[in-house]
């Protein structure tokens, strides 16, 4: 069996996220591609798309969003992902068992759920919204007049958990701001509700944008466990692999796998980008030690850039007034050239950022 070294799996991973050069496919196509994006930061998939898309504009995904052909909803993994409409109610339903997880296991709101009746409130929550989208506040205060001892926030929690959930406009329209206010998913998306997924297509599309992978792999991208028995009914179609490790790899049979010396470009990944986290050996992007780096104690992703293809340091936007300053922190001294793709990538990124004056700082490592 062939083995896949990790700079083979890196330029398959980033030849399948539209890394290695820009797509030219409009925005539509690549959230499908890419099975959503990670999106509880409101405006990272700006910045997802623009490091993907030849041409891309924010105006077409802030009018994707406008016209309800992508939303947002929890999903993959618990959180709020940016999916497209004809997606949200399968991802939604493949993941449920995640969200039912979390209802009987968080430490913070199951506690406080204690004699609620989760299907009276699961139905309580579709009669308020059909009256129109609500704010998390305004939500809450409803569901409290009928559970008046239970904690608010607790209340939105349980009704984002038991039933899809979109978070609508103008929240995520580049330029505006807003409360998470929510509809019930497929009467906003006007789509039928989905009872059964197919879970054998939502695997090939997780291997078609992200293998070859494990199925552990698999399991962490989407949050769910014992996939294996899938992966099983799928092997017939499928084509297999191994790592270095002697792990068991699979794949679509005419997926992208370049070859491992193909040259990468520098690239800035925004805030909880999914190319980090679908993976359980993640070292195809990211080096354990580097993982080490970024952990923070409240789970929060950083922008991180990459150089040959690999996680090689952090980035951020620094704005006041009248200055913006996109500040790069590399994890280890780096080539002049590796100094001037970032700097050229980097002003390309100000300027998507409607930057009028702004500077590319390199912090130096000795």
């Amino acid at each position: 069996m062939t083995v896949l070294g990790t700079r083979a799996l890196n330029r398959a991973l980033l030849a399948r996220q539209f890394l290695l050069e820009r797509a030219e496919i409009p925005a539509l196509d690549a959230v499908r591609h890419l099975v959503g994006m990670q999106a509880q930061a409101p405006f990272s998939p700006y910045y997802g798309l623009w490091t993907r898309l030849a041409d891309f504009r924010q105006e077409e995904l802030s009018n994707l969003l406008l016209d309800r052909a992508v939303a947002r909803l929890v999903c993959l993994r618990g959180t709020v992902h940016l999916v497209t409409a004809d997606d949200a109610l399968a991802l939604r339903a493949f993941t449920q068992p995640v969200m039912d997880a979390d209802l009987r296991g968080n430490t913070t709101h199951t506690p406080r759920l204690a004699g609620v009746d989760l299907g009276e409130l699961t139905a309580l929550v579709g009669d308020v919204l059909a009256e129109g989208p609500l704010d998390y506040r305004r939500l809450g205060r409803r569901l409290a007049q009928r559970w008046p001892g239970v904690e608010p926030a607790s209340l939105v929690f349980a009704a984002r958990n038991t039933q899809p959930l979109v978070q609508v406009p103008p929240r995520a329209v580049w330029g505006r701001s807003g409360l998470p206010t929510y509809a019930v998913a497929h009467d906003y998306l006007d789509r039928t509700p989905v009872e059964h997924p197919d879970v054998e297509e939502i695997v090939l599309r997780y291997l078609g944008a992200f293998g070859p992978a494990t199925v552990r792999d698999l399991q962490t991208w989407c949050g769910l466990t014992r996939l294996a028995t899938v992966i099983d009914r799928l092997r017939p179609v499928l084509a297999t692999f191994r790592d270095e490790a002697g792990r068991e790899l699979f794949d679509l049979p005419g997926a992208p796998r370049p070859d491992p010396d193909v040259p990468a470009p520098a690239r800035f990944l925004p805030d909880f980008d999914n190319l980090l986290v679908s993976h359980a050996d993640r070292t195809r992007i990211i080096s354990d030690d580097d993982r080490l780096r970024i952990r923070t104690r409240n789970a929060i992703q950083p922008g991180l850039f990459l150089v040959d293809g690999f996680a090689a340091g952090r980035w951020k936007l620094i704005r006041d007034k009248k200055h913006a300053t996109l500040e790069i922190e590399p994890f280890r001294p780096l080539t002049r050239a590796d100094i001037r793709d970032l700097e050229d990538e980097g002003g390309r990124l100000l300027r998507f950022s409607e930057v009028d004056d702004g500077d590319v700082v390199v912090k130096t490592r000795s």
